[in-house]
């Protein structure tokens, strides 16, 4: 025993030998380029009793913090006396902070020291609500979770405020705002320390930051004006600490923030709102701490509040509902036009034939322009340099409105303003978009066209609807065979359902564009979107395997890398059973976070569903809506437009009123089986699997019916570069970015297929200009707009309503053979007699 001893002895004065000898050899040269490891110090509370803590942090290895401070009253702390416990020596990191950000660093295990708190709050979730929903539990968060928070032990926050000062004197790059929470550096995840914490006990004592009451009120003076928008709010969350993305809507990642900045400085009213007490406290708190930066974000306020409330010539119903009443005209509704604009207009330019001058769209003949006197008692008018006969004076808020139909020429037309009077006066001008005018077809000779169509109809094809639309004229609107002619069992029906103009189709990909393309469209130009912006900006959860990367004009032009599609109806999909789902909730989920690319960003256009079903997830988040509620509510109703509907059985409408699509539901004609197949005639039903099945029939890539009329009217509104009638949806400088190339093919725009080559004549044919943009889906519709002809063809037909034949082992349906179901032949020969009647 001695002996061993003793070589301990000689070892470790060995030890100390050799240190010292390699210590002497250095020479201290110290730089002043340097700085403290720890950078943070993060409060938690437990949530369990203090055994349990000790268990969770000392035993099992999963999770530890530098400090342990138990509380008092607890019947699993064993001493009398309350202690502060090191778990974690402060130089080694602690696993407490988990996946986190603050003040521009992740991994905060490596720059901060945290502190564990007993405190055991009482959580309840509501499981029905959640398994109606589909949802899984989450952690700590979310409205099907109801958390009663106990005050903290006051003897235990004396104990809490004597280590944190003994840290920051040990630790002095930690400033008073880095002083936090665990749901400041992981607000979607943690609620913890909770809102009964005591932060401004602790900043009384030394210990963290907190605003001052007075420029907090003077702020939330300010604010109670004009609150600062979103995107403002998120950018000065981030300046303060929070990892926060600045997207400019009010996102779950942004009511989770919010909520934590409530419930560290407001406790007292935690509700995730953006409010003017919100913002005021979050200003105030950069002012005391952060005066470099407030001043650049007081200046972006005030820019904003100034736009939000200048007197300017724009479209925007709500500002210019503002300058109208600002000059004492009060109206319940606004018509928007292409020309909607108070004269004289509020772009001076030092160019004076530039001032007071607009462009707007019509077919001669047609057109008209309305005109209100706001404290004007005449004035110049000219249209393509004719002056209007107006009646003059003009009588206070009358309302006049005048033919232009003289004056009009088919393209674009001048309008110009001069001499109002007096000086100090305006005028309201508003010219709607041009609309669908009365037919004309007699100089158009369709016969070959009908010969095609009739003659696939006498050979077995089962029907079709085509419209041609020319210069604002429906010259070409027919229907040929039949709506549905098989039943269930594929026998002939004794007198088949005929077809008719008004018949309505299950468009299929067309929902692609015209139903989630049109919605992003105006939320782009409203500016709630951002092509560039990456899509976890507005869907936080799409993030991981590169996720984050892929911003939405990815997948509008098809080059995210997802595979052509995922069969979720099927529990034998090839990414496995994991991947099916019957339920619209589980779908959506699957679709966020857990579907794999095969492909990476950008390198290849494989054009797939899932972009568009994403894509449909994202409007929905946007606007807070449904997708088809939105674009039924928002886009297809000012329209008028009736036809255009999701679910249309669900809403009223009739089987009756729908062209079949497949005879035996999705069975291939008995060739195909899944359990809970349909296997009857589809009419009225969206034929897609995944958007029945697995949507619940409401998807950014199918599940949209309408009839030829309708999308005339859309492709009408698409050729006046964004409007139609009263109601505008997007600006010409939108539509240009959707209907350009994005990437590496020619023939995909964001969203719209284009004829800019021709590797997509089956579709456009031979003669369409490289303007030309379309869609076809897999029912037989297909959509050609072309803007260089002042044309539109809709090609409504219903192909798969046919038999299904086995060939070399593949399954086809007979309606696919035909030219009429090809589309391109029918282009053609449209086009070819719209030539010969313009000529």
């Amino acid at each position: 025993m001695k002996n061993k001893v003793l070589k301990s002895i000689l070892i470790l004065c060995s030890c100390v030998f050799i240190a010292s000898c390699v210590s002497s050899s250095y020479t201290q040269l110290p730089s002043v380029n340097y700085s403290f490891r720890v950078k943070s110090l993060v409060m938690h509370y437990t949530a369990i009793d203090y055994q349990r803590s000790v268990d969770a942090l000392v035993k099992e290895g999963f999770v530890s913090s530098h400090y342990l401070v138990p509380e008092s009253n607890d019947p699993s702390y064993p001493y009398s006396t309350l202690k502060i416990l090191q778990l974690v020596d402060e130089t080694e990191r602690a696993w407490h902070a988990g996946q986190g950000y603050w003040q521009g660093r992740t991994g905060l295990n490596d720059s901060s020291i945290g502190i564990e708190i007993v405190n055991v709050p009482r959580c309840f979730e509501n499981i029905a609500a959640m398994q109606a929903a589909g949802m899984a539990s989450r952690a700590e968060h979310g409205a099907n979770r109801l958390c009663i928070f106990p005050d903290f032990d006051p003897k235990q926050i004396e104990l809490v405020i004597e280590l944190s000062r003994d840290i920051l004197a040990r630790n002095p790059d930690i400033s008073p705002t880095a002083v936090v929470g665990h749901s400041d550096i992981a607000p979607s995840r943690k609620s913890d320390p909770g809102p009964r914490f005591p932060w401004y006990q602790l900043y009384q004592a030394g210990v963290g930051a907190w605003y001052d009451d007075d420029t907090l009120a003077r702020y939330w003076q300010q604010f109670n004006q004009s609150t600062p928008n979103i995107g403002l709010l998120q950018r000065a969350l981030g300046t303060y600490g929070y990892g926060i993305i600045e997207t400019g809507i009010l996102d779950q990642q942004t009511v989770d923030t919010l909520s934590a900045f409530q419930m560290h400085f407001l406790p007292w009213q935690v509700s995730g709102r953006p409010d003017s007490s919100t913002a005021a406290a979050l200003f105030a708190l950069l002012e005391k701490y952060f005066p470099d930066a407030i001043e650049q974000l007081m200046q972006r306020y005030e820019t904003e509040s100034l736009a939000s409330s200048a007197i300017m010539p724009l479209t925007k119903n709500d500002s210019l509902l503002s300058q109208l009443a600002s000059k004492g005209l009060f109206v319940d509704e606004l018509l928007q036009g292409q020309v909607n604009s108070i004269f004289p207009l509020q772009r001076s330019d030092k160019r004076e034939k530039v001032n007071n001058r607009a462009r707007f769209r019509a077919y001669a003949g047609s057109g008209s322009i309305h005109v209100q006197s706001l404290g004007a008692e005449s004035a110049d008018i000219y249209v393509n340099e004719q002056k209007l006969n107006i009646t003059q004076p003009f009588a206070l808020d009358e309302h006049y409105e005048y033919s232009l139909a003289k004056r009009t020429r088919t393209g674009l037309n001048s309008l110009r303003v001069e001499n109002i009077v007096p000086a100090n006066a305006s005028l309201y001008i508003h010219i709607p978009f041009p609309e669908i005018i009365a037919n004309d077809n007699s100089r158009f000779d369709f016969s070959k066209v009908d010969h095609l169509i009739e003659q696939d109809i006498e050979n077995g094809f089962p029907g079709a609807v085509l419209l041609v639309l020319h210069k604002g004229q429906i010259i070409k609107h027919s229907a040929y065979g039949s709506a549905q002619k098989y039943d269930s069992n594929g026998e002939l029906l004794i007198t088949s359902r005929p077809m008719s103009v008004d018949t309505r189709f299950d468009l299929a990909s067309n929902t692609k564009v015209f139903a989630t393309t049109l919605a992003i469209m105006k939320l782009v130009d409203e500016g709630k979107i951002a092509l560039d912006n990456s899509v976890s900006n507005y869907l936080p959860e799409y993030s991981g395997e590169g996720r984050e990367g892929r911003s939405v004009a990815d997948l509008l032009a098809h080059a995210s890398g997802y595979n052509s599609e995922v069969k979720f109806f099927r529990a034998d999909n090839p990414l496995g059973e994991s991947f099916h789902s019957l339920d619209a909730s589980v779908t959506k989920d699957l679709l966020l976070t857990k579907l794999p690319f095969t492909n990476g960003r950008q390198t290849q256009q494989t054009y797939s569903d899932t972009n568009f079903m994403i894509l449909g997830l994202l409007v929905e988040r946007v606007t807070g809506m449904a997708l088809d509620e939105y674009v039924e509510q928002q886009i297809y109703r000012p329209l008028g437009l009736e036809s255009l509907q999701f679910n249309p059985l669900n809403k009223g409408k009739q089987s009756a009123q729908y062209a079949a699509t497949e005879i035996r539901g999705n069975s291939r004609g008995g060739n195909v089986s899944f359990p809970g197949i349909r296997e009857h005639v589809l009419a009225g039903e969206v034929h897609d699997e995944k958007a029945f099945y697995s949507m619940h029939g409401v998807a950014g890539h199918a599940g949209l019916f309408g009839n030829a009329k309708d999308l005339a009217l859309l492709s009408q509104l698409l050729l006046n570069e964004g409007g139609y009638a009263n109601t505008s949806l997007f600006s010409n400088t939108t539509l240009s970015r959707f209907v350009t190339p994005r990437y590496r093919k020619n023939s995909m725009g964001l969203g719209w297929r284009l004829a800019a080559d021709d590797s997509l004549a089956w579709h456009f044919g031979p003669y369409a200009s490289n303007r030309a943009f379309g869609h076809t889906g897999w029912t037989g519709t297909a959509t050609l707009i072309d803007p260089e002809y002042d044309l539109a063809i809709i090609l409504l037909t219903n192909k798969k309503h046919s038999p299904v034949t086995s060939q070399s082992g593949e399954l086809t349906f007979e309606g696919d053979a035909f030219e009429t179901g090809r589309y391109g032949s029918v282009m053609s020969l449209v086009y070819e007699a719209v030539f010969k009647g313009v000529n």
